[in-house]
């Protein structure tokens, strides 16, 4: 596991040992960021159910100002901890331990981008996206991306949201939502 591309290209990332955490694929990643390419640049962005933190050290070195990871494991945070000193990130990323639930109510700024990626046993997708819409956590014009399995079913219409776009990958998809206007 690698970051794709900007500052970091190249740098591999540590990864946890056995199946605690799922990575994104690099296939997957590598879309995902060719579609908001632009969105990232000087983004405040949030990555939930963080596991190695690849896919917002992947945003900080494509151009984001600065990433919150929120993830539940002691193991992945250490990881993630890691991963930003090897990325040289560790000035632009905070990494926060604990439920996302819980700590979505607590976070005190808008994010730009929020990344949603639950394990798939979970199937706490949905919830996630209305928890975020509830707290009030995403900027305005901001995006927010969940990864699932094909199979979570997921809503075009979730709180103040709307599904924009969706891509899939074998039994993964990726759903883009962004706020209704005027809500």
């Amino acid at each position: 596991m690698q970051v794709i591309a900007g500052i970091a290209k190249g740098r591999k990332l540590k990864s946890l040992p056995g199946l605690a955490t799922r990575p994104i694929l690099a296939r997957i990643k590598k879309s995902l960021f060719d579609i908001i390419r632009l969105p990232v640049i000087e983004a405040a962005f949030l990555d939930l159910y963080a596991g190695t933190g690849a896919v917002g050290i992947e945003a900080l070195s494509r151009g984001a100002k600065s990433a919150v990871f929120i993830e539940k494991d002691p193991g992945a945070i250490k990881v993630i901890r890691d991963n930003l000193q090897l990325t040289h990130f560790s000035a632009q990323g905070q990494v926060l331990q604990g439920n996302v639930f819980d700590l979505l109510q607590r976070l005190g700024q808008p994010y730009n981008i929020i990344f949603v990626g639950p394990p798939y046993k979970l199937g706490v997708t949905k919830d996630t996206i209305a928890t975020i819409d509830k707290y009030q956590v995403l900027a305005q014009d901001g995006l927010v991306i969940a990864q699932h399995h094909f199979k979570e079913p997921m809503e075009i219409k979730v709180g103040s949201f709307f599904m924009y776009r969706q891509e899939r990958y074998g039994d993964t998809r990726l759903s883009f939502y962004k706020k209704v206007p005027n809500e």
